[in-house]
């Protein structure tokens, strides 16, 4: 009599909690996003977020604070936190939010908190008042794109899934080599959060700077900022993204530029700076662990970041395939 098959192991969809801290959702990217991530394998919740407005906002302080506040009444907390998209508002939160309680909550789940731009003021709160990390990748907004980009989704899944992953970056680079948390986001938001309870004393760090939109010496009055702060100093190495400069030049010197920021930045940081990590307001953008331990080696033809020792979510049931189809109309 031939053995019974046994029964196929089945493992629940990862719970996708969104949360819409910042500015209003345009309805094509909801319209796109939602079945996206549906068909993807992950189930959904607080879809309503996505559809308040009020002012340039989505939804009022009150209604935005409750996203997260709603975090903390969960019995079971959601696999992920996903932020909707960027523009401004999320910084007007931080003084309601208890971020000890949250931020320990989010730990205590390994729950992947997601998003970059205004989202991270959110994001650096977190690291600065409980140690909880997240991760910069896409947010709905992302998602929500006619045509997203196949390099974002694969790195999205890969890094949600995979623990211990690296970053090669091609390219002259300087010599160094070294350990420590890799932290940052927006430097918009960073300067604005300085000389506040808000933005994270990391020493020995790794600074990881990202923008857009901003003419070279508005970068470069940030970067002073930080320095003035204290912050820039204390870094072990600083890592810059994109910054979108290719249509941004001094209206009264075109000649300084962002390779005149970058050398400015060298000399007043006094550690190595490393530029082209293709991170920020890009469709081809990676995901990076922040508020984690990295490594970082650069042997001057290139950079190689390692990422350690931070939660993921199980692949099983997932179908990546599904974040690049076309959505009927």
């Amino acid at each position: 009599m031939p053995s019974p098959i046994p029964p196929v192991q089945t493992r629940p969809s990862p719970r996708l909690y969104l949360t819409a801290s910042s500015g209003i959702v345009p309805a094509k990217q909801r319209q796109l996003a939602i079945p996206r991530l549906e068909r993807a394998g992950f189930t959904l919740e607080n879809k309503a977020a996505l559809e308040r407005s009020y002012l340039r906002f989505a939804g009022t302080d009150d209604e935005r604070q409750a996203d997260l506040d709603r975090l903390l009444t969960q019995q079971e907390l959601p696999s992920i936190v996903l932020a909707a998209r960027g523009g401004y508002g999320a910084m007007r939160l931080l003084p309601q939010l208890d971020l000890a309680r949250l931020g320990a909550r989010l730990r205590e789940s390994q729950t992947l908190l997601i998003g970059y731009s205004d989202f991270c003021s959110i994001q650096l709160a977190l690291l600065a008042k409980s140690g909880a990390g997240s991760f910069a990748g896409p947010m709905l907004s992302d998602f929500g794109n006619a045509r997203p980009s196949a390099y974002a989704m694969s790195e999205f899944i890969a890094a949600v899934t995979t623990p211990r992953r690296s970053l090669r970056v091609a390219g002259p680079t300087p010599r160094g080599s070294g350990e420590g948390v890799f932290w940052g986001g927006n430097l918009s938001v960073l300067s604005s959060l300085a000389g506040s309870p808000y933005l994270p004393d990391i020493k020995g760090g790794l600074l990881f700077l990202e923008d857009v939109g901003e003419q070279p010496y508005r970068l470069e009055r940030m970067l002073q900022q930080l320095r003035l702060a204290g912050v820039l100093q204390k870094q072990q190495a600083i890592f810059l993204g994109d910054f979108a400069m290719q249509n941004h030049v001094d209206f009264y010197d075109p000649r300084y530029d962002f390779a005149a920021v970058v050398e400015e930045l060298r000399r007043i940081s006094g550690v190595p700076v490393y530029t082209g990590l293709p991170f920020g307001h890009i469709a081809n953008k990676t995901t990076m662990p922040l508020g984690f331990p990295a490594r970082f080696q650069s042997d001057g033809d290139g950079l190689t970041l390692q990422f350690l020792d931070y939660p993921t979510v199980s692949p099983l049931g997932l179908q990546p395939q599904a974040l690049l189809d076309a959505v009927p109309a």
